[in-house]
């Protein structure tokens, strides 16, 4: 009977730990921005500048100037982030941020970290901010080996797999990004847009920007995960 008992007891424990990994976040409340810090380098010396991060209709919103970053208070490792975003006037710029750490690493403005591109047209490129990443076929897509880097100046930019993921604008796109170890995928509405391997962090801050375009964020959500999913879109909810 003890033994039955210590069975059960391990089912139920195993159980609550998998209902645990698998419990989806969202990262804001639709109310404020608790959990999020804004890193805006112009507020530093400008009493007048203010943050361009809201809540807007139950919206988190970018307003896209002055330029910085909204940053998760909490780091996080191993994970699926599903972020559902537009831009509600015109085409634009911005960008999530994953595995951050050191602010303002990058040109006094960028944190450390790997950014996943969501300017329109180009969603799904790897833009490496003092953080690596390889890629199959990394010549043909980010340029001549010998301008490689991280850092000011350098090949920082991985281009993405495919052209034509991307909505028009003012309709709503959802990125799905996961990072699993030194590994990292992207999909966008559904297509994979970008896979890459080897990165040199594994865990970090995320980050959304602020530059230069208004962007709309309806859902910032994240699902703790083991492993990657498959290269088909249908494996991706």
């Amino acid at each position: 009977m003890r033994a039955i008992i210590i069975v059960a007891t391990l089912i139920t424990f195993n159980v609550s730990c998998r209902s645990q990994q698998q419990k989806t976040i969202s990262l804001f409340n639709g109310k404020d921005l608790n959990g999020w810090h804004a890193d805006i380098p112009e507020m530093d010396s400008n009493a007048s500048a203010k943050s361009p991060f809201i809540i807007r209709n139950k919206m988190l919103v970018s307003l896209g100037v002055p330029h910085g970053h909204l940053i998760t208070d909490s780091t996080y490792q191993n994970y699926r982030l599903n972020v559902e975003y537009r831009f509600a006037g015109k085409a634009g710029n911005c960008g999530v941020l994953v595995h951050a750490s050191t602010p303002r690493a990058l040109y006094k403005m960028f944190p450390k970290s790997i950014e996943m591109q969501m300017e329109h047209t180009n969603a799904g490129d790897f833009w490496c901010i003092v953080e690596d990443i390889k890629v199959n076929d990394m010549e043909k897509r980010r340029g001549p080996k010998s301008n490689w880097g991280i850092t000011e100046g350098k090949g920082r930019r991985i281009l993405n797999l495919t052209d034509g993921s991307e909505k028009a604008v003012g309709e709503w796109n959802q990125m799905i990004i996961e990072c699993v170890n030194n590994s990292i995928k992207v999909w966008v509405n559904h297509t994979l847009v970008n896979s890459g391997f080897n990165c040199t962090a594994n865990k970090g801050h995320i980050a959304l920007q602020a530059e230069g375009s208004e962007v709309e964020f309806r859902k910032v959500e994240l699902k703790p995960i083991m492993k990657l999913s498959g290269d088909k879109s249908k494996h991706v909810h």
